[in-house]
């Protein structure tokens, strides 16, 4: 069953970051064709676009934890012996979910925030908490994908980068 939900993830998310990534070039895209044919701006560009941009960022961290594409410093991770780095593979999951998981209590807290306001947006007059629902969303996929990455590598004897992909050292 978890197998399952974790496909159904996996397409959800592939399709929220394609869409959020072709609604951004449609916007800038369209917005520069209008100035440049009728001379004026799309007034509501600017708001979808950042929507789109904060949607991709957010629902991108999952993703990418996933497919072991986040970015990641290791240059000392790299050079150091195996031992250290199957250690070092465990720790910084497990540092990061926890990071993620603190960030996601406060984008969850600035979240209520917004809806309590009851503010919207300057253009499309659109709830200004629409735009943060998928930053605390992002935040907690992001830490559960990161535990994955953990137990896959206190399970396994490799070390691994993310839940199906080996380290390239």
């Amino acid at each position: 069953m978890l197998r399952t939900l974790d496909r159904w993830l996996v397409k959800i998310e592939e399709q929220i970051l394609s869409y959020s990534i072709i609604l951004i070039a449609v916007m800038v895209i369209g917005n520069v064709l209008s100035r440049a044919i009728t001379g004026s701006s799309w007034a509501f560009h600017q708001e979808v676009s950042r929507f789109a941009v904060t949607v991709a960022t957010f629902m991108g961290i999952s993703y990418a934890a996933r497919k072991g594409r986040h970015i990641s410093m290791s240059a000392f991770y790299d050079l150091a012996p195996f031992p250290i780095r199957k250690a070092l593979a465990i720790i910084i999951p497990a540092i990061t979910a926890f990071v993620l998981f603190v960030l996601s209590v406060f984008a969850y807290d600035y979240f209520m925030s917004l809806v309590a306001s009851g503010r919207v947006t300057t253009a499309m007059q659109v709830p200004v908490y629409l735009f943060a629902a998928f930053v605390p969303i992002g935040f907690v996929l992001g830490g559960i994908q990161f535990l994955r990455n953990m137990w896959v590598n206190i399970k396994e004897k490799e070390v691994y980068l993310a839940q199906e992909k080996k380290d390239y050292s």
